[in-house]
């Protein structure tokens, strides 16, 4: 297997694919989490599309701190070059807390606004069906758009891994044997490329 030796190209992929997929990364879900906010109230519709340059800046500042704290070490005693992460304690819990503000935050929005879509049905056919009782008609539309509460839960757990990653500081030690953790990272792509099939698919008129 061919090495790559080029020092500046370590070195640039060092300071930015995992900065640059991140960025994407939780863009893609705060962009998810504008989505879900125009399906439920369709009154923010044009602000949801006007935080959108706004959302990809936010993003961008809250990672810009990740190359800072990059650099490529030689082991000579393995004969490989590693690119080593040496945060500061304050920057490691800010790292930390911004890697589960993306996590979490978009997650909570897309979930509060299938709620918000389910109860302003129910709210619709109450005044339509009244006498059908409240709770069955709840529950109907529960059974009805299960699907919006379900997508983002899918969501979520196949992009656990991703968060679980993130707070690790170790370092994969073995050339040999890398599939565990590749797998354990790249499965957190698996949200981004299913948007289509968990979001679209599924989807039913309201």
């Amino acid at each position: 297997m061919n090495l790559i030796t080029n020092r500046s190209f370590l070195y640039m992929n060092c300071l930015l694919i995992d900065m640059l997929l991140k960025i994407f990364l939780s863009s893609g879900d705060w962009l998810n989490a504008c989505v879900a906010i125009e399906r439920a109230i369709t009154s923010l519709r044009y602000i949801a599309k006007c935080v959108i340059p706004i959302i990809f800046s936010l993003t961008i500042l809250t990672y810009i701190h990740a190359p800072m704290s990059r650099q490529l070490f030689d082991d000579e005693d393995e004969q490989r070059t590693w690119c080593i992460v040496n945060y500061s304690f304050q920057l490691k819990i800010f790292d930390r807390f911004i890697n589960l503000f993306h996590f979490l935050i978009p997650f909570i929005i897309d979930f509060l606004s299938s709620l918000i879509i389910i109860i302003q049905v129910f709210k619709t056919r109450t005044k339509t069906q009244k006498k059908v009782k409240n709770k069955t008609l709840f529950y109907v539309q529960i059974n009805r758009h299960k699907h919006l509460i379900i997508a983002p839960c899918i969501l979520i757990l196949l992009a656990l891994p991703r968060l679980i990653i993130s707070f690790l500081s170790r370092c994969m030690e073995s050339t040999h044997d890398p599939w565990l953790f590749f797998i354990g990272y790249y499965i957190s792509f698996i949200p981004s490329l299913l948007i289509f099939t968990v979001f679209v698919l599924p989807s039913k008129k309201i």
